[in-house]
């Protein structure tokens, strides 16, 4: 009964590891953090983000890309699938090209060959895409 000691309680004869202690639902207490623990917390955040996205990317089940997306969703990171957008070189990577000869299709995005991810505003990877160019007379 190791844990009633280190928590310096011992249970009574015959009684199977309950305890009256209700210092653990007490709402009264204060949460005090230590220095650094945001910074660790939001580096910690940062890391398995990554770690997500390299999962993700290595993926070949359609399931785990979806549940994986669907978690970092959850979280505030939102996956970048810019087909139809027009190409904007700062916040997507062009992959590739196809002719066209449709000059409204000229720079937009056909297809995206690897997806993007963005927290917020803040750009985590750029989408790489394939962009319509007009085909050359």
């Amino acid at each position: 009964m190791a844990w009633f000691r280190d928590r310096g309680t011992e249970p009574a004869d015959g009684e199977l590891g309950t305890t009256t202690d209700t210092s653990a639902s007490n709402t009264d207490v204060d949460v005090v953090a230590a220095p650094g623990d945001l910074e660790r917390a939001l580096a910690d955040r940062q890391a398995l983000i990554q770690l997500c996205l390299y999962a993700l990317d290595r993926a070949r089940s359609g399931g785990v890309v979806q549940r994986l997306e669907h978690g970092l969703a959850d979280i505030g990171v939102t996956a970048l699938r810019p087909d139809g957008e027009r190409f904007d070189p700062s916040c997507h990577e062009a992959g590739g090209a196809i002719p066209t000869d449709d000059p409204a299709l000229d720079g937009v995005v056909a297809e995206t060959e690897v997806i993007g991810f963005a927290e917020g505003e803040r750009l985590l990877r750029a989408p790489v895409v394939t962009v319509y160019a007009k085909r050359a007379q």
